[in-house]
């Protein structure tokens, strides 16, 4: 017995979901060029693993701009969406996308001082964090990352959900 893609995905969309930006700043290859550029990707993969030490987990897929950065890059950023937000989460979550210059427009970012990638500056909450594990798990990469800051940036409104394929909200 199996179970198809569609059944298993159909499955899993019963599940909410809360909605996290995660975010890496990609240094630019030439010193003498542009200075690099801020990555950002839509996911709803995210959970702590521990207290002791912090750490966090976000799923990748395999061979995505941000798996492949991330390879390189060891500090990212997750900044935890509100309901008000969803706009943003969309836009993030676009395949086939405009540049992600384009993508932080209209998006209010501060820069992470750990990290030097952006956090989005009213979210329910942001981490800064760097990769402890990768582990290979079908077609995606679970990133365990220890967490090297958290702060509650204030963000206003509850957490932003995906349920059932589409954004929601508590209540």
């Amino acid at each position: 017995m199996g179970v198809s893609e569609d059944e298993f995905r159909a499955a899993m969309s019963r599940l909410a979901a809360g909605v996290v930006l995660v975010t890496a700043f990609e240094p630019a290859l030439d010193p003498e060029g542009p200075r690099g550029e801020d990555v950002g990707m839509t996911a709803t993969a995210f959970m702590s693993v521990s207290l002791d030490p912090p750490l966090v987990l976000v799923s990748l897929r395999d061979g995505s701009r941000m798996d492949d950065l991330l390879m390189e890059q060891p500090r990212w950023a997750v900044s935890v969406l509100t309901d008000a937000q969803r706009q943003t989460a969309g836009r993030f979550a676009m395949k086939g996308r405009l540049s992600d210059r384009l993508l932080f427009q209209d998006v209010p970012t501060v820069r992470g001082e750990a990290s030097g990638a952006l956090l989005v500056g009213d979210a329910l909450a942001t981490l800064e964090c760097e990769t402890e594990q990768r582990v290979s798990a079908g077609d995606h990469t679970l990133l365990i990352g220890r967490v090297l800051t958290a702060s509650l940036p204030g963000g206003a409104g509850g957490p932003l959900l995906y349920f059932r394929g589409r954004y929601g909200r508590l209540g």
